[in-house]
């Protein structure tokens, strides 16, 4: 059965509660800067990192050693450039003692059209991993995916550079063996995400899909391993926690995101009680 515990308040006083070394994966997106302001009272870019490093700090104490912390978030744009407030992010990080270990991108495959005189529309946001240590709880096989139909054709007739490792000619030293494809079926994914945006609103001003939080609890967690979203918004990281049975965590300083949250999961949940809401 899962436990699904929800609280509302902000994460810094709420976390103290929560023991040291306690949890499996951190999962979250923070309102950006400057973003959500007639909900969260907005974030300037300038104190940005300020605001969060006491927060973060709290995630690294409750994180498990072999944990990992998943950050979703996007810098703005601010007076025509873009703003560095989450490259500083990553620098203070490091700082407090986390190890930036790898950096997904969320390719957002529906992204809202839009024309603008210096600029592109967003297609992508990123989803920065954390741990404390090189050595972490890590599930690549949960995560594999079709191989794709290039295989049907690309592998047929193989050359003769395709059976040995072909070593680039550039000299770099990466090669390749096309032939370790043969057989596949699946294959490990890349570091892009290539997922579509919730359409469905859902009584938030930012949702992500429920299979973005779903790829990285099956990446780094097993089953009644516990997640944490101290942002939890309109719950969607705990929608995919329950799913695929892990306990769960969620804080929100906004009353109304959790007893959204709880009326997700309760349209969801099977006969079993699996909720245990703390207000406070």
């Amino acid at each position: 059965m899962c436990n699904i515990e929800l609280y509302c308040g902000d994460c810094l006083d709420v976390l103290q509660n929560i023991p040291d070394n306690s949890v499996d994966l951190i999962f979250t997106s923070p309102p950006y800067a400057d973003r959500r302001k007639n909900v969260y009272g907005g974030i300037h870019p300038d104190k940005y990192v300020e605001w969060f490093l006491p927060r973060a700090e709290q995630f690294l104490r409750v994180l498990k050693p072999t944990g990992s912390f998943v950050l979703n978030i996007k810098e703005r744009v601010v007076n025509g450039e873009r703003h560095t407030y989450v490259l500083e992010l990553i620098i203070a990080l490091r700082k407090q003692g986390w190890l930036w270990t790898e950096e997904y991108i969320w390719h957002k495959k529906n992204c809202y059209p839009g024309k603008w005189p210096n600029r592109f529309r967003d297609a992508w946001e990123r989803l920065l991993h954390f741990t404390k240590q090189k050595k972490f709880k890590m599930f690549q096989d949960e995560v594999k995916e079709p191989i794709g139909d290039w295989a049907n054709t690309r592998l047929k007739h193989l050359g003769k550079n395709d059976v040995v490792r072909f070593n680039s000619r550039s000299g770099s030293g990466f090669g390749k063996n096309i032939a370790n494809w043969l057989g596949k079926d699946l294959v490990y994914p890349t570091n892009v995400l290539h997922m579509a945006t919730e359409c469905g609103y859902r009584g938030h001003s930012a949702v992500f899909p429920v299979k973005l939080p779903e790829w990285f609890i099956k990446l780094f967690t097993e089953k009644d391993d516990l997640v944490l979203d101290p942002f939890v918004g309109s719950g969607t990281t705990c929608v995919a926690a329950y799913n695929l049975g892990r306990n769960c965590i969620g804080i929100d300083i906004k009353e109304e995101y959790i007893d959204l949250t709880k009326q997700r999961l309760e349209e969801i949940r099977k006969d079993e009680e699996i909720l245990n809401v703390v207000v406070g």
